[in-house]
């Protein structure tokens, strides 16, 4: 079940998201000295500034236990991107993610918007490909000096 997060649940939240993106920090080499931004070191007062502005957060439940996460945050000119999307190891490969997916574009859809847009480690050859199964579409990439990865860049037509 996927639904809208409460504000008392951020903490769990945070830890799903950190538990969910250490696999990619040990993977790619992140560290909080070479890329302390990354989701693995992600703190709780940061998702509490963006649940008070106003982003759209949401789990995915199995048996009441919040197993999954990801945010919606509007961009200009009316699109949304994607954030944060996170499955617990353990819970990963049973269509839980697609399933996320899937209730992004509807819920984004919803609200308007005809296009989604994600960023993610252009490097990560499988979850680039996972997304382009479901129907994105690569649409540039971008080095930034203060991370040890280039960034890729997708969207989807809604």
């Amino acid at each position: 079940m996927i639904r809208q997060i409460e504000r008392g649940e951020i903490k769990v939240c945070v830890e799903v998201i950190r538990k969910s993106f250490e696999t990619i920090a040990q993977q790619f080499n992140l560290t909080k000295e070479n890329c302390p931004g990354n989701a693995s070191f992600m703190k709780a007062e940061k998702l509490y500034k963006q649940y008070d502005g106003g982003r759209l957060m949401f789990a995915y439940l199995d048996n009441c236990v919040i197993v999954g996460y990801f945010s919606l945050s509007k961009n200009n000119g009316g699109s949304f991107e994607l954030n944060n999307l996170a499955i617990l190891v353990e819970y990963r490969h049973k269509g839980y993610g697609k399933e996320m997916i899937i209730f992004a574009l509807h819920k984004a859809r919803e609200m308007g918007s005809n296009k989604m847009t994600i960023g993610l480690i252009e490097e990560n050859i499988k979850l680039r490909n996972w997304y382009s199964s479901l129907g994105f579409i690569h649409t540039g990439t971008r080095k930034y000096k203060h991370l040890p990865f280039t960034v890729g860049f997708m969207r989807i037509g809604l």
